[in-house]
């Protein structure tokens, strides 16, 4: 059974967190090492409960505090190759990122990390690239103990890879950043708006939503809307468009996808509850 959790999902940080009771990953480093250690004690975990650090890009909400994390943790941080680079002459992170730096391959390979574990303990990480004004930025599909997660945020477009990998997930974790409406009728500039809404920014609430009805599948039981708009979205618009997506897909039993996957969106600046996945895959 692995466990989630948000510490923060949005421009003021992101960092979440998987394990599976034994071991741990974190993905992206946007919360103080203070916090961290507090979110996770408060939650009966500790900073041993992870063993490594994945960054899906280079944008300071994801990687304010790695440099301070390599640092006092000296945990090992799993990035491409073009995102390490770009970290070692990062002003917060060249200083400590070295003595960290573990290079995932960007293809379509698995990688099985920790490898301290036993074989049957280590996750499968797969990174794939992601539409975004980052030096370079990726996604997650992560397969651990039977269970298929995929993570996607700031993604100005969904892939084909990003939806052929969601469609085999029991749990995503994808964007819902701005109500359209929000944005074009707000106090954001005429470039900034076009920077956030044409193919290199976020995804809209809409644009997830028809995300969600091409990758559903009867397998799919989590769907956490991440990264949200404090100023051109709220938890209601973003959760209410992808419901109703979800309502409009027929499932067996007159159901609707609606009825039989959980939909969550996750807060922007605390951290959410710990959410259970157990093994919904059968081979």
């Amino acid at each position: 059974m692995l466990k989630f959790m948000s510490l923060s999902s949005g421009s003021c940080g992101n960092c979440y967190f998987l394990s599976d009771g034994r071991s741990g990953l974190i993905i992206d480093a946007g919360v103080s090492l203070r916090r961290l250690k507090k979110i996770l004690q408060d939650r009966g975990f500790s900073l041993d409960s992870f063993q490594a650090v994945l960054v899906t890009h280079d944008h300071l909400d994801h990687i304010r505090h790695l440099g301070a994390w390599c640092k006092h943790l000296g945990k090992p941080v799993y990035a491409t190759q073009v995102l390490h680079d770009a970290l070692a002459t990062h002003s917060f992170t060249r200083d400590w990122i070295a003595p960290c730096r573990r290079v995932l391959d960007g293809g379509t390979n698995l990688l099985e990390l920790l490898p301290g574990l036993p074989p049957e303990d280590r996750p499968s990480v797969h990174p794939f690239i992601v539409p975004h004004d980052a030096t370079q930025t990726v996604g997650y599909s992560i397969e651990w103990h039977g269970s298929r997660f995929f993570l996607m945020t700031d993604a100005g477009r969904v892939t084909d890879e990003a939806l052929e990998l969601a469609g085999r997930a029991d749990t995503v974790v994808i964007e819902s950043n701005y109500d359209m409406g929000m944005l074009i009728g707000g106090p954001y500039t005429h470039q900034l708006k076009m920077r956030i809404c044409k193919g290199s920014g976020h995804l809209s609430n809409e644009e997830c939503a028809d995300a969600v009805r091409r990758l559903w599948h009867p397998g799919l039981r989590n769907i956490f809307l991440c990264h949200l708009s404090e100023n051109n979205n709220t938890p209601s618009l973003a959760f209410e468009a992808t419901a109703s997506a979800l309502r409009s897909i027929k499932a067996e039993g007159g159901l609707s996808a609606k009825d039989i996957t959980n939909l969550q969106t996750l807060p922007r600046s605390t951290p959410s509850c710990i959410y259970d996945f157990y093994n919904y895959i059968s081979e």
